[in-house]
């Protein structure tokens, strides 16, 4: 992959192609940024520069032979590690490897894919991908072999903080005192997520969200959309360009997230001091616990940002607004009066420790009702 392809991001850039021609290359490295970035991307760039003894920003110019690898992801000296989960395949005790072309074609096809976009590929969006034991197992052995190539052996472990402790603490040792020429990316989209002992062994490389002129200037060339559309869906897309491909590309529309939105509030207003309105709740309540684990946290995530969007509204920061909801006889506008600055701190705080608790695999049912019990209350709540 060639830098050249990646979007923005060219402080990093320069500071990796500078390390890496200096010979000063940190054996444990952590990519931190937001979805959408370019961390998955810029890491696989990166190991291409230092496998291939590429030259300058366009990475090329080295051993041809290692550069035609890349193109497929099938260099024998770079390893990958994701989460992953059991299918009607794989059974039991599943690891990255299991997953391997499955793993090819996803990040051939967008490198700036989500957790949620990984898990659409493999089929199993209804359950929580994890990095375990086996696959710590796999680096072991993968890490202690010479390398094919007489280089460096590189392992890139994508979203590092579904690491589970037992996988961790086996790391441990050789992230502190890895064989010699061997190298880890690892990338994490919630630094804070990751144990202690994982994140002092490396160093943290940071990436923020994308400017808008970036993903616009994509779009408008690799895509062809005219400067006014591209702007638009940049603007939407906040720094992200998986975001960006999703509404360019309608991919949202099997998950309608905001006509749940829309009916959740508004059975949270009939709610109060009607007790058969409860009802629309629960039913509301258990649609969503049929989602899916991943689906679950991803509405909610997208909940926050509509409260924290119709909060800005109210306080009539109109251009920080971006989201323009489609649902029949609802306005933005409308219902921003009713998120204030009493109330967005509890609902935020609501919605944060439903993710929590779906992510440690509480009963959605139990967890939807008690949220939208309490949005009943909180939504009027005055400033």
């Amino acid at each position: 992959m060639q830098f050249s392809y990646l979007l923005g991001q060219d402080y990093i850039k320069n500071h990796l192609v500078s390390s890496a021609l200096s010979g000063r290359i940190p054996h444990a490295q952590l990519f931190v940024g937001p979805e959408g970035s370019g961390t998955l991307a810029m890491a696989i760039a990166y190991a291409q520069f230092i496998l291939c003894q590429n030259e300058g920003k366009e990475n090329q110019g080295g051993n041809e032979s290692c550069n035609i690898k890349f193109g497929t992801l099938t260099h024998p000296d770079l390893h990958f590690v994701y989460p992953n989960v059991a299918n009607d395949e794989v059974k039991t005790k599943p690891k990255s490897g299991d997953f391997i072309m499955e793993w090819r074609d996803f990040v051939l096809g967008n490198p700036y894919g989500s957790l949620f976009d990984w898990h659409k590929h493999l089929g199993v969006q209804n359950k929580q991908g994890m990095i375990r034991v086996e696959d710590a197992t796999d680096i072991l052995k993968a890490l202690a072999l010479k390398s094919y190539e007489g280089g460096y052996k590189i392992m890139i472990v994508w979203m590092v903080e579904k690491m589970n402790l037992d996988a961790s603490n086996k790391l441990l040792k050789l992230l502190e005192e890895p064989p010699e020429k061997t190298l880890f990316i690892l990338i994490s989209e919630n630094e804070e997520d990751i144990i202690q002992t994982i994140r002092s062994r490396c160093q943290v490389v940071q990436f923020g969200a994308l400017p808008e002129a970036v993903i616009a200037d994509s779009l408008i060339k690799n895509y062809f959309l005219e400067g006014a559309s591209a702007q638009k869906v940049a603007h939407q897309a906040q720094g992200n360009y998986n975001k960006a491909l999703h509404i360019l590309n309608n991919d949202d529309s099997d998950l309608p997230f905001e006509k749940w939105f829309v009916d959740w509030v508004r059975a949270a207003f009939r709610a109060k001091g009607n007790a058969a309105a409860i009802q629309d709740l629960i039913s509301w309540s258990e649609e969503i616990a049929g989602l899916g684990r991943e689906g679950q946290k991803q509405f909610l995530n997208y909940c926050i940002v509509m409260f924290r969007q119709a909060l800005l509204l109210n306080y009539q920061t109109h251009k920080l607004v971006y989201l323009e909801p489609t649902v029949d006889k609802f306005s933005l506008e409308k219902f921003a009066p009713f998120v204030n600055g009493s109330n967005i701190g509890p609902i935020f705080n609501e919605l944060s420790d439903a993710i929590y608790h779906i992510e440690r695999n509480g009963n959605p049912k139990i967890i939807m009702t008690d949220l939208s019990i309490k949005l009943t209350r909180l939504i009027h709540k005055n400033d």
